[in-house]
């Protein structure tokens, strides 16, 4: 493998990934071991832009380019179609999306003017690998330039069900953008299904017997590649000293989460509220911390869900709190990411309860910052990307006050031997999965697609490729797979693919 290129819509230093955690660390790791480029936005809005490329060496390896946008970019493409039409629709809220005129427009146009950026520091044997919901037309604005590099894609929040997607008045566009990459990542199975459904069912897609899908006559391979986090960095963590009402009496819970109203955060509250009724015993002797930075503050829906949590943060603690006893310590900005483990150390209990949810890296985080000997109990939504994987925590209906209620009781009467063995399951997970095999996993298995896509004109795949496809035919969709998504089942279609097209694609629907 020559250089990876990473596309994202904004760009780290790569000196600071490591303060900002999770996925940061792997896509640095990735690009500092085989060499490569980081490019994307630069975060600044200037009036007017040149067409030029900022670059700078960030080590001998690794280089890092970006390209500002100007003000109308920003309007329609990132606040207009990424973050008020895409997030909340991906997020299966559609009563948020607002469906405007002129915003896909410029969505597509920023994509367009990033390939033509893009494509000038191509070399032939890069790997791109294109990363969120800005970026979906990404690769078929690369392939209209003659760019026939292998192109994988991650989406790091959920994929819809299908009729969800269907109400975006440009799924078509999208579906046919998307099908100019050779691997789609998604972080669970059953982002997954809901892209195949829509595939097959809303634009007439395919499922061969290699596991690939047809899609505008284009072989697309799609798979699950759950986001990690690297453990070690929390498993060094200590209690931390001089906690507000941090005495040995009161057990802590803890929550950690972007203000955005995706992470059912009113939910939480009211279920903290409804626990104390339910348990009057408690009060005095449990505090709720919930840490929420903000996020999106120029979108009309983070204004609301800011006051609502106001309120309600507000209305519990004049309601059961006492002189010396506050029950909710809601602070609304970041806490330095180095004192995180320590604070999920001194917490009996992580409640992370998003209504929707790519991942979710705070509930690894917070199981792996526990002392193993004395572990908290991790409290997940069924709706969050890790109860795939984390099925040892106690999962819940965020939608269910009352269910959440009876888990924060449950979670603390707990038996250290129960603690302990749930904890040991999760983090076992935590530590073979971690963010270095996500990013090792995803870009061995692009490499293998275009294997199959080079060997579909000149024979058959080599006999490892052989060897795993059929594997995962065999599996079926009783076990998932972190690669390709044969599992979803086949149609009886065996004619090989067509090798991809290196003239431009066509830009009509």
């Amino acid at each position: 493998m020559g250089r990876v290129v990473v596309v994202s819509n904004r760009v780290m230093d790569p000196a600071q990934a490591a303060q900002a955690g999770g996925v940061a660390v792997a896509l640095s790791e990735v690009l500092q071991s085989h060499g490569g480029l980081w490019f994307g936005w630069s975060g600044t809005i200037e009036p007017e832009v040149t067409g030029a490329v900022e670059t700078t060496n960030a080590s001998e390896h690794l280089a890092v380019a970006t390209i500002p946008l100007m003000p109308h970019e920003h309007r329609g493409y990132y606040q207009g179609y990424a973050n008020s039409v895409l997030w909340p629709v991906f997020h299966n809220r559609l009563d948020l999306a607002q469906f405007e005129a002129g915003f896909f427009d410029v969505y597509a146009s920023v994509n367009r003017r990033m390939a033509a950026s893009l494509k000038p520091l191509l070399r032939a044997d890069d790997t791109v690998w294109v990363h969120d919901y800005h970026l979906l037309p990404l690769a078929w604005e690369l392939r209209a330039l003659n760019v026939n590099n292998p192109i994988g894609y991650f989406l790091h929040i959920p994929f819809p069900p299908a009729q969800t997607f269907l109400a975006v008045p440009e799924h078509k566009q999208l579906a046919r953008m998307l099908s100019a990459y050779d691997l789609i990542g998604l972080q669970t199975q059953a982002d997954v299904a809901n892209l195949l459904d829509y595939l097959k069912h809303g634009v007439r897609g395919r499922i061969l017997q290699d596991g690939r899908i047809r899609v505008f006559d284009h072989m697309l391979s799609i798979g699950s590649f759950p986001v990690s986090i690297d453990p070690t960095e929390f498993q060094s963590a200590k209690p931390r000293q001089g906690l507000a009402q941090g005495g040995p009496a009161v057990r802590r819970i803890i929550g950690v989460d972007r203000l955005d109203y995706t992470k059912g955060l009113p939910q939480k509250f009211q279920a903290f509220s409804r626990f104390l009724e339910k348990y009057p015993e408690n009060c005095g002797q449990v505090v709720l911390t919930q840490i929420a930075p903000p996020t999106r503050e120029s979108v009309e829906a983070y204004t609301d869900i800011r006051t609502e949590l106001e309120t309600l943060s507000g209305s519990i603690n004049g309601r059961f709190g006492e002189l010396d006893w506050v029950p909710i310590h809601y602070i609304h900005r970041p806490i330095a990411r180095k004192l995180l483990g320590d604070i999920y150390r001194s917490a009996r209990i992580g409640l992370v309860t998003p209504m929707r949810d790519g991942m979710n890296l705070v509930a690894k985080e917070y199981v792996a910052a526990q002392d193993p000997t004395d572990p908290g109990v991790l409290i997940l939504s069924r709706f969050a990307g890790a109860a795939e994987q984390l099925t040892d925590a106690l999962i819940v209906n965020p939608y269910n006050i009352d269910e959440m209620a009876d888990a924060i009781q449950t979670a603390l009467q707990m038996e250290r031997g129960e603690r302990i063995r749930r904890h040991a399951a999760m983090l076992d997970t935590i530590c073979r999965r971690d963010t270095f095999a996500w990013s090792r996993t995803f870009l061995n298995a692009l490499a293998e697609v275009r294997s199959i896509e080079a060997s579909a004109s000149g024979g058959p795949p080599p006999p490892e490729i052989r060897e795993t496809l059929r594997q995962l035919a065999r599996r079926g969709a009783r076990r998932p797979s972190s690669k390709l998504a044969g599992e979803f089942g086949t149609e009886g279609i065996s004619d090989p693919a067509p090798a991809r097209q290196a003239r431009p694609l066509p830009r009509s629907d």
